[in-house]
């Protein structure tokens, strides 16, 4: 996969300068009507009822805990590999995929897939990087399929849906991306697959490709599908769809 270097930050919105002055202009009446006024008095900063009880909760009142499969942090802080989809009926595991150990992918090879390397890997360090768990498989002669699940630390800022929303903010360019904005994925928020246009070059078989990039707490989700022949939505959906569930 290709990476571009992008600003971490949004773009500035340029404002019109007829807007500024009608912002100013409200303002201004704004504090004339508020002059005019008699004070109000501000509410005590000090209020008692606000206060946390002195004793805890009896332990008949206490609330359980959440249960394992709808509590997110414990699913995820066990073994990652564990959450990724099994193997399909008709697939076979990818032994060519060697950047895979025992399930794992190390930082400094999951940078290997994008373009710039030595930033990419820069940036995962510093967006607090965890682990990458991953798997591939083969169908066929030329059919092959990967998922990663990229997570991170839990924190204030979720680096995990800032890692997806790069992914997806070069995918309806031609140069590295898909050429095209995709589709919705169902019950994902903001997650989207995409078809390829098919890459055809003189003496080789032509390349389609799919791809599905979502994310879910702190793991970001990548899915790749590569072929000879075309590759239809449904097939990369149903990856998607099913490694969301598992989720």
């Amino acid at each position: 996969m290709a990476a571009k270097r992008r600003p971490r930050g949004r773009t500035t919105l340029i404002i019109a300068a007829a807007a500024v002055l009608g912002i100013a202009a409200g303002t201004a009446v704004g504090y004339g009507v508020q002059a005019d006024r008699a004070p109000t008095p501000l509410t005590a900063l000090s209020q008692p009822d606000l206060a946390y009880p002195a004793k805890a909760l009896p332990a008949d009142q206490v609330p359980d805990p959440l249960p394992a499969s709808q509590d997110r942090q414990v699913r995820t802080d066990g073994d990652l590999r564990k959450l990724l989809i099994p193997r399909p009926a008709g697939w076979s595991e990818n032994e060519d995929m060697t950047q895979i150990q025992d399930g794992w992918v190390g930082v400094e090879d999951y940078a290997l897939d994008f373009k710039d390397e030595a930033y990419m890997y820069g940036n995962f360090l510093a967006a607090d990087i965890r682990r990458i768990a991953a798997t591939s498989w083969k169908k066929s002669a030329h059919r092959v399929a990967g998922i990663r699940l990229v997570q991170f630390r839990s924190g204030v800022d979720s680096s995990a849906a800032a890692h997806a929303e790069d992914q997806r903010a070069y995918m309806p360019g031609d140069a590295n991306g898909a050429g095209n904005e995709g589709d919705a994925l169902k019950g994902s928020g903001s997650g989207r697959y995409y078809l390829y246009k098919v890459v055809r070059k003189a003496g080789y078989m032509p390349q389609y490709r799919a791809r599905a990039i979502f994310h879910h707490g702190d793991v970001m989700v990548d899915i790749n599908l590569f072929d000879t022949v075309p590759i239809s939505k449904k097939d990369i959906r149903t990856l998607a769809e099913r490694q969301l569930e598992r989720l």
